[in-house]
């Protein structure tokens, strides 16, 4: 073997470990950051920064995010309830996917329907929380990664609290408590049934759906969310989410 082929491999060898290491450094910090929030409530999310970023590069210097992190204890039940019933309804017993609503949304797609998400709340808080918008082959495997983490590292109450804490409601509106207070002038501990049923309207398409000027389409989803709230069985229905 020439001095050159022995130069060519031992830089593959150099560059293969540097790789394996980076890969490594990036697992490790993505369990890091998953652990740390388990207890740290964040500061901001990347899909709000990401929204801050587009805001100020097309010129709209009056942007402001309005976010106000509050306890799951001082959000109204309904709200929490009112999120799971649109979004997720076996949210308390799957471990991040739930695969029968991904094979009913393949199956309606099959038969001609529109192609629907299947997100559970689990995977929106991955996304929301640590990736970009978009969808790519890349950005859904470490969605799936970053599921998996938050559902064995965090109890389901801190799922809840922070997909409820960061979700869009509106235009620079992330979590109950901002938006209760921009469209109600209440804090998210008082808002009642039907305002939560509104507000969780809105969670597949912020930009295009208005809690302050809901169309016939957005009020007849929040008659079908507080149906489902009832059939749930109220806010008792809260309590399965930790069995105990």
């Amino acid at each position: 073997m020439g001095s050159a082929q022995r130069r060519g491999r031992s830089l593959l060898a150099r560059a293969a470990r540097a790789l394996g290491w980076s890969v490594l450094a990036a697992v490790l910090l993505g369990i890091g950051a998953v652990l740390a929030l388990r207890w740290i409530d964040p500061p901001t999310s990347a899909f709000m920064l990401e929204a801050r970023v587009a805001a100020w590069a097309g010129g709209e210097h009056d942007y402001r995010t309005r976010y106000h992190w509050v306890d799951l204890e001082a959000i109204s039940p309904q709200a929490a309830l009112a999120v799971i019933a649109a979004e997720d309804q076996q949210f308390p017993f799957h471990a991040g996917f739930d695969f029968k609503s991904i094979r009913a949304a393949v199956r309606e797609h099959e038969r001609g329907g529109k192609l629907r998400g299947a997100s559970t709340i689990s995977q929106q808080v991955a996304k929301n929380l640590f990736l970009w918008s978009g969808r790519s082959f890349v950005r859904k495997g470490l969605e799936a990664a970053f599921t998996v983490l938050i559902e064995q590292l965090w109890p389901k109450e801190r799922i809840l609290e922070v997909y409820l804490n960061i979700a869009e409601f509106g235009r620079g509106i992330y979590g109950v408590q901002a938006a209760a207070q921009a469209f109600y002038h209440k804090d998210a501990a008082r808002l009642g049934s039907a305002e939560s049923a509104l507000l969780s309207v809105v969670l597949p398409n912020p930009r295009r759906f208005r809690v302050e000027a809901p169309s016939r389409y957005m009020l007849a989803e929040r008659d079908w969310t507080l149906k489902q709230m009832a059939n749930l069985g109220g806010p008792a229905y809260l309590h399965s989410i930790e069995p105990p």
